[in-house]
């Protein structure tokens, strides 16, 4: 716990496909009155702008390829470095891995910052499977097969369980329990943060 209560957060949410963290995420930085910083968000932005930053991110997708760890941070990096995340942050979506950790570091580093609390929502694989299952339902996703959900769920756990392992080792990762009602979730990332001295708006 901090020795006072703080009135800004900078926070990363992290989880598998199906655990709620794009829910939970918007839930928590409205709580907490900051910017959620999601990747994905940032790509289709920036390619819907026709900015020089989405140009290269349309011509890398396009050709079937994965944005490299240095333009996703060159994104980010821009992002957090706007006005309305200068008091704080959610991030969702990155980093996915070490290297992007380290981009990380070193950015809030430059700015005298570090993050505050990961929060990582914690999922049974199985849970997530059904999750999931529904949710292609639902929206009638025809290529969420068993087998490539099965895929992305491996990728997850092939890239972040070293993540988690370097937040848990700076002692800033509050694992929660994410089975329950949107509600209850909440509640509980709210406690943890309380813990830490990170205070909701009031």
């Amino acid at each position: 716990m901090t020795a006072s209560a703080q009135s800004t957060a900078r926070l990363l949410i992290v989880g598998p496909q199906g655990s709620g963290k794009g829910t939970q995420g918007v839930r928590i930085a409205a709580a907490y009155g900051i910017p959620v910083v999601s990747t994905g968000d940032i790509f289709r932005a920036n390619i819907k702008a026709g900015t020089e930053l989405g140009q290269k991110v349309t011509a890398i997708l396009d050709a079937g390829d994965l944005v490299p760890d240095e333009l996703t941070s060159e994104i980010v990096r821009d992002r957090l470095s706007q006005e309305d995340a200068a008091n704080g942050f959610l991030l969702d979506g990155y980093p996915r891995n070490t290297h992007q950790v380290e981009h990380l570091d070193a950015f809030l580093q430059e700015h005298g910052q570090a993050l505050d609390a990961v929060i990582l929502l914690d999922v049974p694989r199985e849970e997530s499977l059904t999750r999931l299952r529904l949710r292609a339902t639902e929206q009638g996703r025809s290529d969420d097969t068993d087998e490539a959900i099965a895929h992305r769920l491996d990728i997850y756990e092939h890239e972040t369980a070293p993540i988690i392992s370097v937040y848990e080792a700076r002692g800033i990762v509050d694992r929660i329990d994410g089975v329950g009602s949107l509600d209850d979730i909440a509640e509980r990332i709210v406690a943890a943060l309380d813990a830490r001295g990170l205070r909701v708006l009031v």
